[in-house]
């Protein structure tokens, strides 16, 4: 049985079916514009329309209604990793809603909560502490997202945050190198840092590829499309275009850059003896021309394209890889 992993964006809609795994087999890949302009509906109307444009989406795709995999945006979660004196499985989940209380700004009759231990230090070292990956979100905003698909006829298998899917996406092994994760979409970038094969801490940032269409469109008096086609064909590329649209972008990248460095800046401040050794690019807006270059350049630390399909057989699209990290990453998953 197929599966079917659905990364809603704000911009666009994207699908992969295939067989899921570490190395999935794909049998189809797909993407559509997203009419609604929202990727978590606030409402019963906008669920509602929602609802229609994926409907069609699957069936004009000849998708599988089988094994839905989704993605919650970092927009409308609260990821936070704790320290805390070391327990057994039993008595942290008798003190995880003391400590969602503390770090989540989530009433706890609204809250829907998970949590998963990172770290669990041998009992000889007593003075360590465990480290816990918490991620909470209103559930109305989960039931809502969810009833979408239980009315077209599809339920939900697991629902995750995008950061979560981009990173096993990326198929991080063993010792490797401490790696500043930029996941950029159309509305908002996630920043997230893997220490010791371990993550460190997410952020998002309300700075992602519509701001650079945007600040294109103005600073060039282009309407929005062709805008979005100028900032696809040349972006950072100081040859094309008498470097025009290089130099109108730039303001945005500006934001995309100083973000990355607070990040770094904040690592840093917590482990004052070590240093992010490399950036990774991830989502659609990543695959503006030269940017990895410009960044490289700006920030002084090797960045990287991510390769979701890098384990993947079967139907693997010729491009748009970076766009689909988030539905690689569900696909890969194992339940």
């Amino acid at each position: 049985m197929p599966a079917l992993a659905l990364d809603v964006g704000t911009y666009t809609i994207k699908a992969i079916s295939g067989k899921p795994g570490k190395k999935p087999v794909i049998e189809k890949t797909a993407e559509i514009f997203n009419s609604a302009g929202v990727n978590v509906p606030t409402d019963d109307a906008q669920a509602e329309k929602l609802s229609q444009i994926i409907d069609q989406f699957i069936t004009d795709h000849k998708l599988p209604r089988s094994d839905l995999r989704l993605s919650f945006p970092e927009t409308v979660v609260s990821t936070k990793i704790i320290e805390m004196p070391p327990l057994s499985d039993a008595e942290l989940a008798s003190a995880i809603g003391w400590q969602a209380e503390q770090h989540i700004p989530i009433p706890q009759e609204d809250l829907a909560l998970e949590y998963q231990v990172l770290f669990r230090p041998p009992r000889k070292e007593s003075n360590a502490q465990m480290r816990v990956l918490m991620i909470g979100t209103r559930k109305n905003l989960v039931d809502r997202f969810t009833n979408m698909f239980i009315q077209i006829g599809i339920e939900p298998k697991l629902l995750e945050t995008q950061m979560l899917s981009t990173l096993r996406s990326l198929g991080f092994t063993e010792n490797e190198p401490t790696t500043l994760v930029a996941h950029l979409g159309a509305t908002n970038m996630d920043l997230a840092v893997v220490y010791h094969d371990e993550l460190s801490f997410v952020f998002t940032h309300m700075t992602g590829g519509q701001l650079l269409t945007k600040t294109l469109a103005q600073n060039l008096n282009l309407d929005a499309k062709q805008a979005e086609e100028y900032k696809r064909a040349y972006g950072l590329d100081p040859q094309q275009f008498e470097g025009k649209v290089r130099n109108a972008l730039l303001p945005g990248v500006k934001q995309i850059t100083n973000e990355m460095q607070k990040a770094v800046r904040f690592f840093v401040n917590q482990h004052p003896q070590e240093s992010i050794q490399r950036v990774i690019l991830a989502g659609g807006g990543a695959q503006l021309n030269q940017l990895p270059e410009h960044l490289t350049q700006e920030l002084g630390i090797e960045v990287l394209l991510a390769a979701p399909f890098a384990t993947a057989s079967g139907e693997i699209p010729p491009t748009n890889h970076l766009a689909m990290t988030v539905a690689a990453g569900l696909l890969m998953r194992e339940l």
